[in-house]
């Protein structure tokens, strides 16, 4: 079994920053891919990040690339998500997610998922 649990969000004005934290427990050994994706109300729940454990690299979507960055702590189970320039398109709820699953070739589509285990999520509000 294996437990996600983000932290980090709030309420921010726009243009400002959160960092978010998801903390992985259990048998972490064996994941490929951590993401992070968002679902904002009325909405679908969209790919934002994702980092290969494997092969090492990031992938972001469009509307976060050069305001968000994923990132993992040294020596410990956590991945982040730095988030700068939040505007009000940015509210969601984040949840991180862990693939477990190896493929033969990492093509972009590997980190849009299917994704094997979910966190709560945590709330981001950007208010304008």
């Amino acid at each position: 079994q294996v437990q996600l649990v983000e932290s980090g969000g709030g309420l921010v004005q726009a243009g400002g920053s959160l960092r978010l934290s998801c903390a992985a427990s259990g048998r972490t050994f064996s994941s490929y891919a951590m993401g992070w994706f968002r679902q904002a109300p009325g909405k679908e729940r969209e790919f934002v990040a994702a980092i290969n454990w494997n092969i090492g690299g990031t992938y972001y979507a469009d509307s976060v690339k050069g305001r968000f960055t994923i990132s993992r702590a040294n020596a410990k189970n956590t991945v982040y998500l730095q988030m700068n320039s939040l505007n009000p398109e940015d509210t969601a709820v984040y949840y991180c997610a862990d693939r477990r699953d190896r493929a033969t070739y990492y093509s972009e589509s590997y980190y849009y998922g299917p994704y094997d285990y979910w966190g709560q999520g945590t709330q981001v509000t950007v208010s304008s």
